[in-house]
């Protein structure tokens, strides 16, 4: 019988450890300075149960199959967030990737130990990505799950360069980032078979019309081009949500920063993984919903005002891949 996955992606909004935390490097805490003042374990604690109640909803309250997250300091508030998962019953392991961004956020993933396996040695499975850039900044991290069927499905988990000091003016940087995915996700395809399902997600601070994801990552719009075409193009599968009205970041206006990529492997017909027709969506929770913008209801901190009834200022988004016997 074919095995459907929920996968997630969410970007948590500064998840922050506490004001004073052992575990914060001394680089991290000169950058960040007074942002963190008065970042105390209850409002850590409050933001985790917030992030808790969202994800618990998701995939009919059964939880993500998969998650990726960005934008957590470290892997502390991770195992926090997983341990406020529990009452899910699911059997949740974390692979994460301490980069060197100035800020100290990171990416990872959650994943059901019972549904996906990383094969060891972890050096072998899993790699971080360095994306060249003057100032550090958020590596990709591809992860090399399989299936309890022994399948190969690449994950790689991104969280592009910023719009601070201006879209144009650093765009540049993001064109970096989709010219790096791009050129590992055919590494892949050389190295692991050209048959090998890639998905790609995150928060590419980008729009799927601008040129970082359509020139430098190749994610089409048309379904056709990717699985016929000779290079190893990416269908983004947030075009049809464009258009709608719809955002996953609201920022004068609704922005569709946060997207799923597939390669032809998840797309073309007979092959072992297909990405469910339609199923990629944002997950607006009306207990996240800002009526007057349609925007997410930000919790806010780091310099910013606190809303404790918030919990980000993206929505999570999620797609459904289906496995074959």
């Amino acid at each position: 019988m074919p095995t459907q996955y929920r996968i997630a992606f969410w970007n948590l909004e500064n998840l922050f450890d506490v004001e004073n935390s052992p575990r914060r490097e001394e680089k991290v805490a000169r950058v960040i300075k007074g942002d963190i003042a008065g970042w105390t374990q209850v409002l850590l604690d409050r933001k985790i149960g917030q992030l808790s109640t969202l994800i618990r909803q998701m995939n009919d309250g059964r939880g993500p199959d998969l998650l990726g997250v960005c934008e957590a300091e470290n892997l502390y508030v991770i195992q926090l967030l997983v341990q406020s998962l529990a009452p899910l019953g699911r059997n949740y392991s974390i692979i994460h990737h301490d980069t060197q961004d100035k800020r100290g956020i990171d990416i990872a993933f959650i994943y059901d130990a019972n549904l996906f396996v990383i094969p060891q040695p972890l050096t072998e499975s899993v790699f971080s990505h360095f994306v060249m850039k003057r100032t550090a900044t958020r590596d990709i991290l591809q992860v090399n799950f399989k299936t309890q069927r022994g399948r190969l499905l690449v994950v790689m988990g991104n969280h592009w360069p910023s719009r601070s000091g201006g879209e144009a003016e650093s765009s540049a940087y993001r064109a970096m980032a989709g010219e790096t995915l791009s050129y590992f996700h055919e590494r892949i395809l050389e190295i692991y078979g050209d048959g090998t399902p890639v998905l790609a997600m995150g928060d590419f601070n980008d729009e799927p019309f601008d040129i970082s994801l359509v020139d430098y990552a190749i994610a089409e719009r048309a379904k056709d081009k990717v699985v016929k075409g000779k290079i190893p193009y990416f269908l983004n599968l947030m075009w049809p949500l464009l258009g709608k009205g719809l955002c996953t970041l609201y920022y004068d206006g609704p922005n569709v920063l946060d997207q799923f990529l597939v390669n032809k492997n998840l797309l073309a017909p007979n092959l072992p993984f297909k990405v469910k027709p339609d199923s990629a969506n944002i997950f607006r929770s009306p207990a996240m919903l800002n009526k007057k913008t349609q925007g997410p209801i930000h919790f806010g901190g780091m310099g910013k005002p606190v809303n404790q009834n918030g919990f980000s200022d993206h929505f999570p988004i999620e797609v459904t891949i289906v496995e074959s016997d």
